[in-house]
């Protein structure tokens, strides 16, 4: 990637929100992947230019030969169809976590994007993360006895975001990447609409039977924070010290999706992303009828 690009993917980004916002900031600065991508435009609900980007309609994105790549930052229930019908105009797709809402959703689109020849990527910035890179090295080669992982923050809206299996997906995505595939066991979702309250438990084991608890909870007055435990053989890790600031974490993602634009991936590396994906959509699939079967 450090090579004069030959030619420059133009990129439209759909959904200015946080993540939209970072995007285009990203697309605009001179970083090594920026070079490759060149930025059209924005479609939004909201109105004119923002700093100097063109607004542009969804007809003229899907239809504009300018356009070969769409960055989908809108809300978490609008993302499979805008995969959807980007894929069906020829475009490449990036796209924030979760890709959708369903397993089956998510096998369409990925057989949709084989068929056109095009790169469907979901970004994980997660695992771009220092306390992930930190805890990636504390964990190789460890037997895990037990383990637990709490996430806190404020109220989310499940409609627009999904049932908290899917909107806390990136928390799954550490687990399954840190112990390896899991299964589940049972589940449980505590919810007090009137106060914007909720908390699902989850209970999860490894291929090697040890145990995994998984809970979200959100409410006014929860600050966003992780808090985490894990019991091995040859001892305990509780939390994560400050391992340092996160910078450029977007910009690393789309450093990961100029690669696959230019080939730099290799098909191994391609179908263990996808394999882990899949499984992690499976599960928060069967983490929410789980809930959904005992209320």
């Amino acid at each position: 990637m450090n090579a004069e690009p030959e030619r420059k993917f133009g990129v439209v980004v759909v959904g200015v929100g946080r993540a939209g916002s970072v995007r285009m900031r990203d697309l605009r600065n001179p970083h090594p992947s920026s070079a490759f991508l060149n930025l059209i435009g924005f479609v939004s609900r909201e109105l004119g230019s923002i700093d100097g980007v063109q607004q542009i309609s969804l007809e003229d994105a899907l239809s504009s030969q300018e356009v070969e790549v769409a960055y989908i930052c809108s809300e978490s229930s609008s993302h499979e169809d805008y995969i959807r019908q980007f894929l069906n105009a020829g475009k490449h797709v990036l796209v924030e976590y979760p890709m959708t809402l369903s397993l089956a959703a998510a096998q369409e689109l990925w057989e949709l994007a084989e068929q056109k020849g095009k790169v469907l990527h979901e970004e994980h910035v997660e695992l771009l993360m220092e306390e992930f890179a930190f805890l990636k090295k504390e964990v190789v080669g460890k037997d895990l006895l037990k383990g637990s992982l709490l996430f806190t923050a404020g109220p989310l809206e499940e409609e627009r975001f999904g049932f908290p299996a899917f909107s806390g997906i990136s928390r799954l995505t550490w687990l399954v990447s840190l112990f390896g595939e899991l299964s589940l066991v049972s589940a449980t979702l505590e919810e007090r609409k009137e106060d914007q309250y909720m908390k699902m438990t989850v209970c999860l084991e490894t291929e090697k039977k040890s145990p995994l608890s998984w809970i979200e909870e959100k409410g006014p007055g929860l600050k966003r924070n992780r808090y985490l435990s894990f019991h091995f053989k040859s001892g305990s890790l509780e939390n994560v010290p400050n391992v340092g600031v996160n910078k450029n974490i977007f910009l690393k993602d789309q450093n990961i999706f100029v690669q696959k634009l230019l080939g730099q991936f290799s098909e191994k590396e391609l179908a263990a992303e996808k394999k882990r994906i899949l499984h992690c959509l499976g599960l928060a699939e069967e983490i929410q009828k789980y809930c959904c079967s005992r209320k």
